[in-house]
């Protein structure tokens, strides 16, 4: 009887200890990711691609706000060229929040403006995924979104 009451208590207990916790970001990975995500904006800014090159994974893939979906390194490098050139404007993107799921992985949301050469902006949100390797952040997925009132 002792077996299965410590086996109920247990049962009832493991879930608790299962669950996920939310680690704490450090000043120090909040300072290395919000550095990587602006040097995915000036890579983009001056298409560079030695510089993209070298901070997306190579499975990187990126949903766009318009549904194109690019997949891989060479294919996201591609569609952003595409995109910085059909799309001109001074980009802007602006960390909101960083969240470490694991000790090696990160949800980053950033406000995403466009404005365009005639002085209009587009105002979208991003949400990248991040991992790191070798002692350095790179951005493995792009969620861009455009607010449903623009």
């Amino acid at each position: 009887m002792k077996a299965k009451l410590v086996l109920i208590a247990l049962t009832l207990a493991t879930p608790g200890i299962l669950v996920a916790q939310e680690a704490p970001v450090s000043p120090q990975q909040r300072k290395e990711i919000v550095a990587l995500i602006d040097a995915y904006s000036d890579a983009r800014a001056k298409q560079d691609r030695n510089m993209l090159e070298s901070i997306l994974t190579v499975e990187v893939d990126q949903l766009t706000s318009s549904g194109e979906w690019r997949k891989g390194k060479e294919g996201s490098m591609q569609g952003m060229g595409r995109s910085s050139q059909a799309n001109p404007g001074t980009r802007t993107l602006t960390v909101q929040n960083v969240r470490l799921l694991g000790p090696q992985v990160a949800l980053v949301d950033a406000r995403y403006d466009i404005r365009s050469p005639q002085g209009v902006t587009r105002n979208m949100w991003s949400t990248f995924m991040v991992v790191q390797a070798d002692g350095k952040w790179r951005i493995s997925a792009i969620r861009n979104m455009l607010p449903t009132n623009q």
